[in-house]
């Protein structure tokens, strides 16, 4: 045992000090566990709360929940870890039972970085004595990954996942026996619960690694199981303008994003001029912070889910890929194609409608873009049509299409096509954030209007006409409602609405 000083977050105590005072009267035994442990010590900010108790999670998580004001669900039953979401701290709390003594417990974990343990009283100490059978404040030290037995990763598959992302968010290596006893069993993790896999593979997108923690999920046998989907992507050539695979591109993408989307300057030089080239232009941009890390619902921040499709927006690809008659090769319809198959794998792994929704979107769209600027800047009534699919999504679809740029000609990039492409992002943001009368103009006539003006049903041809209009209005060629009514009464005659 080893004694350390703990540098916590104010509301990180708040939290201890609400959870200590409601178990106080209800178990005698106590201890902080994981996650929390294994950052506290080393400095990093901690976000929730992993405790081992003598008594029933079930119950006493129902409890807590209902003291505290949040929610509770069963993560595992078979193990009784219970979760409880606190809304009022922004954290969670996970309960697990004490297997024996805290020692034998820790035994049973899955990498000694996370078999470690505090008593809850001790945390409000000067000094705190960690328990440490297994070596885990040396690993940590040492920077590694390392797995307490090949049978505690056996027992929850999920852990196969696990260590990947802890050694993606510290930037650790996976010790050598440990990586062999994952390849081995990772087949195993298919056996977890999709939501479980689903939560571990966000934290790993939450990174500024995540094309690092992609590149070692797939050295470790990991990725084709959670993405068996994607397979299909692994060695399928491209054109020549192309200097990588559809696989290849994919991790590509996703280090671009990671570069990209960093709140701060990348260290690595080439990124950093990345970075920089398009943060200097954007920079007006005030609300570049709350979109890019406000969550679509909870956990899931817009970047990580951005990063997700910078993996799957070409997922479309092989099959779709053709050789016309002057041996060109083609990808027809793959982004249509990929929008249907990367919300397949969202739904596979229990993502939200919202996200679904958002990854669909984005993925349809990723190459309008550049599509809709082939004859100089796009026009006010492309960049409506293109926001009015969209959505939210719009803004994301931007920045993904500056990675693919980046990950299609790699080191071959040409400066100057960069920067130009980073000038199209910036007019079309432009146009969204500041002039709102492109995305969203002023109604000048209702679908009711239209119905008594021009004595047609209601049906999906009012809806048809009053976009018609939208339209129009963003290009400048409708303004006031007679000419609104006009321009919907020639769309009927022409039979175009």
């Amino acid at each position: 045992m080893k004694k350390i000083k703990l540098d916590l977050q104010p509301e990180v105590r708040r939290l201890l000090s609400d959870v200590r005072t409601f178990l106080d009267e209800r178990t005698e035994l106590v201890f902080v566990t994981g996650g929390f442990v294994r950052n506290a010590i080393s400095g990093v900010p901690v976000r929730d709360l992993d405790l081992s108790i003598d008594g029933d999670p079930t119950s006493l998580g129902r409890l807590l929940a209902d003291d505290l004001g949040g929610t509770f669900f069963v993560l595992d039953e078979e193990r009784g870890h219970v979760r409880v979401m606190l809304p009022k701290h922004r954290r969670h709390v996970d309960l697990l039972p004490l297997r024996g003594t805290i020692e034998n417990d820790l035994a049973l974990r899955d990498y000694t970085v996370d078999a470690m343990a505090l008593g809850l009283d001790d945390v409000f100490g000067d000094e705190v004595t960690v328990i440490d059978p297994l070596g885990g404040m040396d690993d940590l030290s040492r920077r590694i990954i390392r797995c307490v037995s090949e049978q505690a990763l056996k027992d929850d598959p999920l852990r196969l996942l696990r260590g990947a992302r802890i050694a993606t968010e510290r930037g650790f290596t996976v010790e050598a026996e440990t990586e062999a006893i994952i390849q081995h069993n990772a087949g195993l993790l298919a056996e977890s619960a999709a939501e479980r896999q689903r939560e571990e593979l966000i934290r790993i997108l939450n990174t500024d690694t995540a094309a690092s923690g992609f590149r070692l999920l797939d050295s470790l046998g990991i990725l084709p199981v959670l993405f068996p989907e994607a397979e299909v992507m692994r060695g399928v050539e491209q054109p020549k303008e192309h200097h990588w695979d559809v696989l290849g591109h994919a991790f590509a993408c996703v280090e671009m994003l990671d570069a990209l989307l960093a709140g701060m300057e990348p260290d690595r030089p080439d990124a950093n001029r990345l970075w920089a080239t398009l943060w200097a232009d954007l920079d007006w941009w005030e609300g570049r912070q709350p979109y890019l890390s406000g969550e679509i619902v909870q956990g899931a921040p817009r970047s990580a889910v951005i990063k997700l499709c910078g993996f799957l927006h070409d997922i479309g690809k092989p099959a779709t890929k053709s050789i016309d008659d002057n041996g060109r090769m083609r990808f027809f319809g793959h982004s249509d194609t990929g929008a249907e198959l990367a919300a397949a794998v969202l739904r596979r792994l229990r993502f939200s409608a919202a996200e679904i929704d958002f990854v669909h979107k984005m993925i349809a769209a990723h190459l309008r873009p550049v599509q809709m600027s082939q004859q100089g800047p796009p026009t006010d009534r492309a960049i409506l049509r293109y926001f009015r699919a969209t959505g939210d999504a719009g803004i994301a679809t931007l920045f993904l299409s500056l990675a693919d740029h980046l990950a299609t000609v790699g080191p071959r990039l040409s400066w100057e096509g960069w920067r130009q492409h980073v000038a199209l992002v910036d007019y079309i943001l432009r146009k969204r954030v500041l002039e709102q009368s492109v995305v969203s103009p002023p109604k000048l006539i209702r679908g009711d209007d239209l119905i008594d003006a021009l004595e047609i049903e209601p049906g999906p041809v009012v809806g048809g006409l009053l976009a018609k209009i939208e339209e129009a209005q963003a290009a400048g060629d409708v303004t006031t409602r007679k000419q609104a009514i006009a321009l919907a009464r020639d769309e009927l005659e022409r039979g175009d609405a």
